[in-house]
């Protein structure tokens, strides 16, 4: 005999929809810690109804809807049974993109987390099949805004685009960064970002650097921080994205890790660093999130792999900079990476050009690994 709580998820997929609206008012505060698994009660068929629900006109019913997914996907069983519907990963990034969509900020949260998951890689090939062309059984797309066919483009603009709330009064799309940083850790994400797109011959990469001391939301710069150190895994790339002048990666990582408080770097060794380094505005801060900085000490970790990575550091007074923050921060993960970047960098060249193994695991490990305690790994749970 089912319980009560496993009849009450079976009213999912009544006929009525006031029942289902009863059933999801009660189910929402169930989808979260252990009564989570009642969701798989015959056969997780919940999970389908709940999809169905996401796909409603009603505002309601799809955000308690998208909030049940959301939280199933802490779920390792439940998350690979939604992410591996391929059709509603290519409904839920196209819906995304609807500029009228009032649950688009739950539904980048529910991207976000089934982007643990290898289907994933699915979105890289979602696109219309038209430019003016609407697909059915898709959401509609604004193309004065979207001039891509490709769903991975469109989420893309919103999140450069619509920080503001300018596209989307309903949202932000703040949490497009996480969704970001998990794909970056897939082959195809990396090469995604450090590649020009056909559309509009950007790399996008260079999209998101500006985010990186947006300090008014720790979610983007967290998220963009991710996204970068991912992208930087590969290191035959590394020579482009330091010297491209139309992605200028260096000073976005320096940046969140500076202050115009650190005024011991003499002349010489300023005017070596990135022009956006120099002289600073006397209000300039770090990054106030540790965390945050320790990324982006990883990328320059990253960075040091190749000798010509170290050699360019070393004529952009890396050193010095790194050498401030070591010295006026007091966190001790932050010093440690400190620590490891100093010694690469001021120690001579090894005959062989190898460096120490990088306190970084290859992005594969990085994203098998079981006890991962990156942000990255973590499931956002909605309230």
């Amino acid at each position: 005999m089912p319980t009560q709580l496993e009849e009450l998820v079976s009213f999912l997929h009544s006929p009525q929809p006031a029942v289902k609206q009863i059933a999801l008012d009660n189910l929402v505060g169930f989808s979260q810690g252990p009564t989570a698994s009642v969701f798989k009660y015959d056969n997780c068929k919940a999970i389908d109804d709940l999809k169905a629900l996401s796909k409603e006109n009603s505002k309601i019913l799809v955000q308690q809807s998208v909030t049940i997914l959301a939280n199933l996907c802490d779920d390792d069983l439940l998350r690979r049974r939604i992410s591996s519907d391929v059709d509603f990963l290519e409904y839920l990034s196209w819906k995304i993109c609807d500029l009228g969509n009032t649950s688009a900020d739950i539904m980048c949260i529910l991207l976000s987390n089934l982007a643990k998951e290898n289907p994933i890689n699915k979105v890289f090939t979602f696109t219309r099949r038209e430019k003016n062309e609407e697909q059915p059984n898709l959401p509609p797309l604004d193309r004065s805004i979207f001039k891509s066919n490709r769903a991975i483009d469109c989420l893309m603009d919103c999140f450069v685009k619509g920080y503001d709330r300018k596209l989307n009064k309903f949202s932000t799309f703040d949490y497009l960064s996480y969704f970001f940083a998990d794909i970056s850790r897939f082959k195809a994400g990396r090469q995604y970002f450090i590649e020009t797109q056909e559309y509009d011959s950007v790399t996008p990469i260079s999209k998101l650097l500006v985010f990186t001391e947006k300090y008014d939301s720790k979610i983007r710069r967290e998220g963009v921080a991710s996204t970068i150190k991912n992208s930087l895994f590969d290191s035959e790339t590394h020579q482009r994205l330091l010297e491209d002048d139309n992605i200028n990666l260096l000073p976005y990582i320096l940046l969140p890790i500076a202050s115009a408080k650190d005024s011991e770097i003499d002349e010489e060794d300023m005017f070596n660093l990135p022009d956006e380094l120099q002289l600073l505005p006397e209000d300039k801060t770090r990054d106030p999130v540790p965390s945050i900085i320790c990324v982006h000490l990883e990328s320059i970790l990253l960075l040091c792999t190749t000798k010509n990575g170290r050699e360019y550091l070393r004529s952009k007074s890396v050193y010095p900079l790194v050498r401030e923050l070591h010295k006026n921060v007091e966190n001790e993960d932050i010093g440690e990476l400190c620590y490891r970047i100093v010694n690469v960098l001021m120690r001579g060249e090894p005959e062989s050009n190898q460096v120490e193994e990088l306190p970084t695991r290859s992005a594969d490990d990085q994203k098998n690994a079981e006890d991962s305690e990156d942000d990255e790994d973590e499931i956002i749970e909605v309230a």
